[in-house]
C-alpha cells in the first residue's frame, strides 16, 4: 500500500499527527511519502518506509492508494488541487476550527487509519468545476469548492453577462458572482445566500455576491451544462480565483467558460457517517438559538 501524507505546516498539530499516522504504518507493508519539508521535520518511526512526494501527485510513476491531508479545509482542497485526474482517493483531518470537508479530528485519527487499512470505509465522488479565462491570453483553471469572478478593492459595482449554453440567462450587477459544485455550496456560496446542496446532487449554483438588485437570485443549473461570463468593471481590474487559493487579476472586459471538469474528486468517509449530521454538527444547521437562551436563564 502507498500513501502520501500532505500537511499545513502552521499548525501545532501537524507533527504529533504524523507522528500518529506513522506509528499505525509501522511493520506493515505502507510506504508513506512525505512532502520535503514535513519529512525534515518529523522524526519518522523505526520499521517504517516513508519516501519524498513529488509536487503533484498525478505524476506518471507515481500510484498512491490514499493521500492523508492533514489541515484545514484549504489543506484539503490543495491536496484535490494536487491529486487532479489521478482519482487516487483524499482523507481529511482537521487541524484547524470548522474543517467541514475534513472526515475525521485529531481525536479519532488513529480509529481511521486502522479502518483505512482494513478498507473498511465507503469513497464519494464530487464534481469539480473547470473554468477557462479569456482576457488578453487564455487560462484554464479548476475548482473543488468554487470559481469566483469578483471586483476586487475596487468601489465600482462589475457587470457579470451570464449565459447557460450560449442562452441568456441575467446580467448580474454587484461585487461579484460564486459558481459553486455542491461541496463547494457550504462555503462563500452560502455566505453569499446561496442554498445547501447535497453532494451528489448533479447541478451547480450560481450566487451573487452583493446584488444591487432585489430581483436577482442564486440560480441552480444541471451540471451537464456551460456557462459563459463576460464580466466587464469599466476598464478596471476583474479578479478571478479558484478555491479561494488561485488568484487572478484580469484586465476588464473577461470571457470566463465554465462547466464540469472530465473528472471528479474522491473523498475518503467513514462508514456510517452521515453529510445531515455533518451540518447539524459543524454548521449547527436547524439549532433554535433560542434553547442556548433558555439553558442560560
Amino acid at each position: 500500500m502507498n500513501t502520501g501524507i500532505i500537511g499545513n505546516l502552521t499548525k501545532a498539530e501537524l507533527i504529533p499527527a504524523v507522528r500518529e499516522v506513522l506509528s499505525r504504518f509501522r511493520g506493515r507493508d505502507v510506504t508513506t511519502f512525505l512532502d520535503a519539508d514535513l519529512l525534515e521535520q518529523v522524526r519518522v518511526p523505526d520499521g517504517v518506509k516513508v519516501a519524498t512526494l513529488p509536487g503533484s501527485l498525478s505524476s506518471p510513476g507515481l500510484h498512491l492508494d490514499v493521500v492523508i491531508a492533514l489541515g484545514g479545509d484549504g489543506t484539503i482542497l490543495s491536496a484535490a488541487r494536487r491529486v487532479g485526474a489521478s482519482g487516487t482517493p483524499v482523507l481529511g483531518v482537521n487541524l484547524g476550527k470548522l474543517g467541514f470537508l475534513a472526515e475525521v479530528s485529531v481525536t479519532d485519527l488513529g480509529i481511521c487509519i486502522e479502518e483505512l487499512l482494513k478498507g473498511n470505509f465507503d469513497v464519494e465522488e464530487r464534481s469539480v468545476l473547470a473554468a477557462r479565462v479569456t482576457g488578453g491570453e487564455t487560462e484554464e483553471f479548476v475548482g473543488l469548492n468554487d470559481i469566483v469572478i469578483h471586483r476586487g478593492p475596487s468601489f465600482r459595482a462589475i457587470r457579470l453577462e451570464t449565459y447557460v449554453d450560449e442562452e441568456y440567462l441575467i446580467t448580474y450587477t454587484g461585487d461579484g458572482l460564486v459558481v459553486s459544485t455542491p461541496t463547494g455550496s457550504t462555503g462563500y456560496a452560502l455566505a453569499s445566500g446561496g442554498p445547501i446542496v447535497v453532494p451528489q446532487s448533479p447541478v451547480f449554483t450560481l450566487t451573487p455576491i452583493a446584488p444591487h438588485t432585489l430581483m436577482a437570485r442564486p440560480v441552480v443549473i444541471p451540471n451537464d451544462r456551460t456557462m459563459r461570463i463576460v464580466a466587464d468593471l469599466s476598464g478596471q481590474p476583474i479578479h478571478f480565483t479558484a478555491d479561494g487559493q488561485v488568484d487572478r487579476i484580469y484586465a476588464s472586459p473577461v470571457e470566463v467558460r465554465i462547466k464540469k471538469a472530465p473528472y471528479t474528486i474522491k473523498l475518503v468517509k467513514r462508514k456510517g457517517h452521515s453529510y445531515y449530521d455533518l451540518l447539524r454538527t459543524k454548521l449547527m444547521w436547524g439549532r433554535d438559538v433560542r434553547e442556548n437562551r433558555e439553558e442560560e436563564q
